[in-house]
């Protein structure tokens, strides 16, 4: 097929309503089921300008749009529902970054596939409060920045300083925060106020290449660079004070710290284990999808089953890595406060991953079906009364932690109802880059970046200098436009606005 001009790819496209488009079958080829994507005024033009990009002339063969990539994901076998894109959606490897989707596991031919969870699995973010107030916090705020910076090893090629030797990792691997439990780096109620409890329990660690081992061994406990980072926050806005109230967010002021990071290096090396395994699955099993991109392996076969189980061990090794930085974090604080993190009520609110494919329940069409679903660069968000959130939250839906950029707020958000039945209790994760790295680097200066956070207040430890560029405000989709859609759409609504007094960033 040519290409097709702007005007006949929207042709596909349906509003539906103020902050939802439909994309019908036939936008790509082979679309088993159509897709969806949530997005206000703003974000629905940087979604079609990125559209009527790659219809120009030349463009062939070049980046992908999220919105194809919506369609491709569409026309992998056995998916069920819709092709969903969240409205922080940008390109990724297979899947969109912002894109869920679930495969029926009755269906014979449904796939799993590692580019709908992507290369850091278990990537995601929590929340720890304090009993502290921001006029506490101000006058050693740089020195509590400082001393987090000093705690948690940063940067690409940082080191944990959690002791950790081969036996270790494999405990860790397989008991995930029942492992920092054991050995004293986590509280027992954080297991409680985590998703999954902190285990996936069909972790194999016997599954994973010795290579993912040796990468992930000196690791365990760093943040690493990227979009990583601890940040502390002070509680700017409340709008549900009952559903605040029950996670421990009584005033605005009040300090809270959030963690956001995932399984490293590690992570990365099961992604590319199981994307050449399931290279050599699809040519044996003859499973065609419209981009490479999107190697998958039928869930029943032996490829698609080794995949579940390494993934399980980098989901655990992750919630293992953010357990030993909460740790250090608790630390930095108590030795500057001269106190516990006890008496500072260092309480975890929840933990969320944003990467990460997982077995559930769902009704559809009127059935309960049991279903994998992956969400990639999207977060789980059950509604009220769920049996798998914790009984301290039955009562206000899951939290939901929506992680700004440096400089930018961040979200608590709670799950709907609304939003199990039409995106399988998913939504946002963050802002999702507008600009890729490669252009923040060439339009914004490390100085004026610098400039404009401590114009803000923000104290600012980072690692790498060109990563200050990268990660900046500008290089990012307004949060408050995602979190508002969102919000909008009913598929979780707002509960906490946060904003950051000092980041700690690799």
């Amino acid at each position: 097929m040519g290409v097709r001009s702007f005007n006949e790819e929207c042709s596909y496209l349906e509003k539906i309503s103020s902050c939802c488009w439909r994309i019908k079958k036939g936008f790509v080829s082979n679309m088993k089921v159509e897709g969806l994507f949530y997005v206000n005024d703003y974000l629905e033009k940087l979604m079609f300008d990125e559209l009527r990009n790659s219809c120009r002339p030349g463009m062939v063969g070049g980046f992908l749009p999220g919105v194809k990539q919506i369609g491709n994901v569409a026309a992998l076998p056995g998916i069920v529902g819709k092709s969903i894109g969240l409205p922080d959606i940008h390109s990724g490897y297979g899947f969109a970054i912002g894109n869920m989707a679930a495969f029926d596991m009755s269906d014979p031919q449904a796939v799993v596939s590692p580019g709908g969870v992507g290369f850091d699995i278990n990537c995601g973010v929590r929340l720890l409060r304090t009993n502290l107030m921001e006029k506490d916090v101000l006058p050693v705020k740089e020195q509590l920045a400082q001393n987090m910076f000093d705690h948690i090893p940063v940067g690409v090629g940082s080191k944990g300083i959690i002791p950790m030797n081969a036996r270790d990792l494999e405990e860790a691997l397989e008991m995930g925060m029942d492992w920092s439990l054991r050995e004293g780096y986590a509280w027992a109620e954080d297991k409680e106020h985590c998703e999954e409890y902190g285990r996936m329990l069909n972790a194999d660690p016997s599954k994973v290449s010795m290579k993912a081992k040796k990468r992930g061994l000196p690791q365990l406990g760093t943040l690493g660079a990227g979009n990583h980072y601890a940040e502390i926050q002070v509680v700017d806005d409340i709008y549900e004070k009952s559903n605040a109230s029950k996670m421990g967010i009584e005033n605005k002021g009040q300090i809270c710290v959030m963690i956001h990071c995932g399984s490293r290096g590690f992570g990365h090396q099961v992604a590319t284990d199981a994307l050449l395994a399931m290279e050599k699955a699809m040519k044996r099993d003859k499973i065609e999808v419209n981009d490479r991109q999107l190697a998958c392996a039928h869930i029943s076969s032996q490829e698609g089953q080794d995949y579940l189980k390494s993934m399980a061990a980098a989901a655990n090794f992750a919630w293992v890595n953010r357990s030993s930085m909460t740790f250090l974090c608790r630390q930095a604080f108590a030795k500057i406060f001269n106190s516990t993190p006890d008496d500072l009520d260092m309480h975890m609110i929840y933990d969320v991953s944003h990467n990460i494919a997982k077995i559930e329940q769902h009704i559809l069409d009127g059935k309960e079906k049991t279903l994998l679903v992956h969400r990639k660069g999207s977060t789980r968000a059950f509604p009220p009364h769920h049996p798998l959130i914790p009984v301290d939250y039955q009562l206000t839906g899951q939290p939901v932690l929506i992680g700004g950029t440096m400089g930018t707020c961040s979200y608590v958000l709670t799950g709907t109802e609304q939003g199990m039945q039409e995106t399988f209790g998913t939504t946002c994760h963050g802002a999702g880059r507008a600009l890729s790295r490669a252009k923040s680097r060439r339009n914004l200066d490390y100085q004026d970046v610098l400039d404009k956070l401590a114009e803000m207040g923000i104290s600012i430890r980072v690692a790498s200098p060109k990563l200050v560029m990268e990660e900046a405000p500008e290089s990012y989709k307004n949060v408050t436009d995602v979190v508002n859609t969102c919000h909008a759409a009913g598929i979780s609504k707002k509960c906490i606005k946060l904003r950051p007094i000092a980041v700690i960033k690799g």
